[in-house]
């Protein structure tokens, strides 16, 4: 190719992006520029929309896997425009969240949904024990972090059918985690490769996951390796909860989602083994955020030391799971002042979420940023920004109704 035709090709790349290329982009944004979507009286019919959002993207894969997510303009990544591929790391931990649908909701063909891809999983997990980085079609190169995500969807199909293969599965990836975990703590092998190795904190994530699989069939060894990743990442936090070197893009600005991944691992993590040297934490960290959320449920994309918000888009996926952790710590401490900030964040992203567009991969999904064009996710409504969305309604619904916790709550 000569170099006046890169130029060409690299020019017509960009056009294809832009979204004003793509009606369905150019529209989302007027809706945010005009100050969003109108949100339902009450938070159900979000989560309906979003539900179903997750249903077709497991549809469209045709395999039980969930789609990555959807690109509403041309993806230059993935050289397309819609569905993308599905992706095992989030379809192992949006299996609990279809349990909790089809719980929640009295559907339950999403039990039939999180069971087939329980199943997929399965067939899909790599003979090492581990699960692959990427999207199907990629390199089958092995994740921690995805297995550690798996492990949550396989614990929660065990716990629903009693099937013996999920603990198989559940059981080799176990093993897998705790033979790569280094003697420090940290997860620095076969992790992601646009992860730096000591940036890789938000595998408190991954260690939760292996604590609840030691804790459920008495894998000491499991539970020692997850007690190592939980204190290394506590000793490292400093005094005022911020946490270094957790975020693969940007270990000096990380996202919120990757700084909330490490904020819950060490707090369910804590939890589960009665720790509070990681609960502790874990409760500074979600303070301090709660305290720099703006009125409307706003919060910023990016952070820097100190608490300082260090981007003008919102991480949707980070809003989200912050929310779940406010709610949380409300089950956990009896503390109803959680709610509070849980419910403003939840209003917020309902005004990101589009419920009426006839374009089905748009309809009822969470988008990667606030606004459509910021830069997480740019452009894409993402599987695991609407899981987590999913997740924090139905928990709001049932802490405020009184509603018991449902079997599964505590993997999602």
């Amino acid at each position: 190719m000569t170099s006046r035709s890169a130029s060409i090709l690299s020019r017509l790349t960009l056009h294809r992006r832009r979204a004003l290329v793509w009606t369905t982009a150019w529209r989302e944004l007027r809706h945010e520029h005009a100050g969003g979507h109108e949100p339902a009286d009450t938070h159900r019919p979000h989560l309906e929309a979003a539900s179903e959002w997750l249903a077709r993207a497991q549809d469209v894969t045709q395999s039980g896997g969930i789609a990555r997510g959807y690109s509403i303009t041309w993806n230059p990544y993935f050289r397309l425009r819609g569905w993308e591929p599905d992706y095992p790391e989030t379809t192992g931990y949006i299996i609990p969240t279809l349990y909790m649908i089809a719980d929640h909701l009295d559907r339950p063909e999403f039990a039939d949904r999180a069971e087939h891809a329980a199943h997929w999983e399965c067939d899909v997990q790599l003979r090492d024990g581990g699960v692959r980085a990427g999207v199907m079609g990629q390199p089958p190169l092995p994740s921690a972090f995805n297995t550690g995500q798996v492990i949550f969807g396989w614990l929660a199909a065990f716990e629903r059918t009693g099937e013996q293969r999920f603990v198989e599965s559940a059981m080799r990836a176990g093993k897998f985690l705790a033979e790569r975990i280094d003697d420090d703590g940290i997860w620095r092998r076969d992790t992601s490769y646009l992860a730096h190795e000591d940036a890789t904190l938000y595998n408190t994530r991954t260690a939760w996951a292996l604590a609840e699989l030691g804790k459920r069939f008495g894998v000491p060894a499991f539970i020692d390796a997850a007690r190592q990743a939980f204190l290394a990442a506590a000793n490292l936090q400093h005094a005022d909860g911020w946490i270094p070197n957790c975020c693969m893009l940007d270990p000096e600005r990380p996202l919120l989602h990757a700084l909330v991944y490490t904020i819950r691992g060490l707090l369910e993590g804590g939890w589960l083994l009665g720790d509070d040297r990681l609960i502790r934490p874990a409760v500074v960290a979600a303070t301090a955020i709660r305290d720099r959320m703006r009125t409307d449920g706003w919060l910023a994309g990016r952070w820097s030391e100190g608490w300082e918000p260090a981007a003008d888009f919102s991480c949707l996926t980070g809003t989200a799971q912050i929310a779940n952790v406010w709610m949380r710590l409300a089950q956990m401490t009896g503390d109803r002042g959680w709610l509070e900030p849980a419910h403003r964040a939840l209003r917020f992203l309902e005004t990101t979420q589009n419920r009426t567009s006839t374009n089905a991969g748009l309809r009822g999904g969470i988008k990667g940023s606030s606004p459509l064009n910021g830069e997480y996710g740019q452009y894409e409504v993402l599987s695991w920004a609407t899981k987590f969305f999913v997740d924090a309604v139905i928990r709001y619904e049932r802490i405020t109704t009184g509603a018991p916790p449902l079997p599964a709550a505590a993997l999602a």
